[in-house]
């Protein structure tokens, strides 16, 4: 940690040393997980992973059972979650491999971009996931879109968790660091607000874990909670959610100890579903008995945990039901900071904050809960309608229709027996996507991820790194 205090001791930033304010406007935290599914946390059922400190979280604050990933694969997510638009519409499609010339558009108008103009400090720390040539200018990098101050990683952290040394921070390679990825981007996080913030500004702090994506590594005290798996594949996960959840602590335990805690909006959730299959291929993640996992539209690709804490306004203990969406961060954030989102441009995502708060029973939607995944073999479409859902192959010739309420598994599929409502879902579906089309880049039509011809958009096989 010696040499993030020290970095950011000597950043020349003006206001380091400048006294603590009073703060008008909320402090907001967006913490994301990787890969971590619906089931894997204490409080949203799992029987065996600790996550004790995410469960005193979701105490404090209140659990979303239906909150949705804007995608089932992370860079879509992601890009949702800053801009407020469905992954086609702002270009991001489907996950970025590195050299890809796929990214996050400079014409996007992001969160960190709107909550700095307005007097926030901004700091984002972890995976990004948002370019393919990352710390090159001929792409935005986090800072283009709005971060005062970033250390991250284009994709995963490498060569695992343990000891990372492909971190970039402020433009500067880091080189490698020890330690474990997410308590170290904590301890980053942490650096910065104690030493590195202007203090007489509200901020924005992004917390991009890497945690459960493969590849793992998890801190040896964490795999030593899990002495009755016989199975060392799925003892690494658990601990590695554990990992997470204990890093997660650490943020808390820091908002706490700066007496910020009161004045700031937290909110938890995850960018897709897990990984493999759960059995016998990596990635032991749980989707909590929904069908399919990650890359996939079902609802355990897409359904994830989302928990939001902000003392005061929301109560503590509480559950909903109502649906939400990873798109509604850009505007809900926004209305927590007291600001209106751009009118100039179509937003997916619906200001939730009334929900959160319970001001309100339902969420008004301007447009529908809608998926699109460009990933071959399982390119598909989705669209979900109170409580129907409607999924499609990409050519749209291939339906199901299923009842989220009677039926949260997808098991039986109800396009037939509903002929009435499956048309009208078909023909609003159809209409929708090409609306998102029309307006997103084209990318999809002749990219995939890693830049080449569109062949496969299957992830390649991990490159063995060079010798140093």
């Amino acid at each position: 940690m010696k040499c993030i205090l020290t970095a950011l001791l000597l950043a020349p930033l003006a206001a380091v040393h400048a006294a603590d304010a009073p703060q008008q406007k909320p402090n907001i935290v967006l913490f994301l997980a990787d890969d971590l599914g619906y089931g894997d946390l204490g409080c949203y059922g799992h029987p065996v992973i600790r996550t004790p400190n995410l469960d005193a979280f979701a105490k404090q604050g209140l659990r979303l059972t239906q909150c949705y990933a804007a995608s089932a694969v992370c860079s879509p997510s992601r890009s949702a979650l800053l801009t407020g638009r469905t992954p086609h519409r702002n270009g991001v499609y489907t996950w970025i491999a590195e050299g890809a010339p796929v990214h996050l558009r400079a014409s996007e108008v992001t969160l960190p971009k709107l909550l700095k103009g307005a007097g926030y400090a901004t700091c984002h720390v972890g995976k990004w996931h948002l370019n393919g040539l990352f710390n090159d200018p001929a792409q935005p990098q986090p800072g283009d879109h709005g971060y005062d101050w970033w250390m991250a990683t284009q994709n995963n952290a490498a060569p695992s968790h343990e000891n990372p040394d492909n971190f970039v921070r402020n433009g500067q390679p880091v080189g490698p660091l020890e330690g474990y990825s997410a308590p170290l981007i904590v301890a980053e996080a942490i650096a910065w607000l104690k030493e590195g913030r202007d203090k007489s500004r509200p901020f924005f702090l992004a917390v991009w874990a890497h945690e459960p994506h493969y590849p793992i590594k998890s801190d040896p005290k964490f795999k030593a909670l899990y002495p009755d798996l016989a199975d060392d594949v799925q003892r690494e996960h658990h601990a590695n959610v554990t990992q997470l959840d204990f890093a997660f602590g650490q943020l808390m335990g820091a908002l706490d100890d700066q007496k910020l805690a009161g004045n700031t909006f937290v909110f938890f959730t995850s960018d897709n579903g897990p990984e493999g299959d759960g059995v016998k291929s990596p990635g032991r993640g749980s989707t909590g008995g929904l069908r399919g996992r990650k890359r996939d539209l079902h609802e355990g690709g897409i359904r994830v945990p989302g928990i939001a804490r902000w003392p005061g306004r929301i109560q503590p203990g509480t559950v909903s039901e109502i649906p939400a969406i990873g798109s509604d961060a850009f505007p809900t954030m926004l209305a927590v900071a007291g600001l209106q989102p751009p009118g100039d441009r179509v937003l997916d995502g619906a200001n939730v904050l009334p929900m959160l708060t319970g001001a309100a029973g339902k969420v008004e939607r301007p447009q529908p809960l809608y998926w699109r995944l460009h990933m071959a073999p399982n390119a598909k479409i989705a669209m979900r309608v109170d409580d129907w859902k409607i999924l499609a192959n990409a050519e749209l010739t291939e339906f199901e229709v299923y009842n989220l309420r009677a039926d949260p598994q997808e098991s039986t599929d109800l396009k037939e027996r509903e002929a009435e409502r499956f048309a009208a879902l078909r023909e609003q579906l159809v209409r929708h996507n090409a609306a998102v089309e029309a307006e997103g880049p084209d990318w999809w039509k002749t990219q995939n991820p890693s830049g080449g011809k569109a062949k496969s958009d299957q992830p390649p096989a991990r490159k063995k790194r060079k010798a140093k």
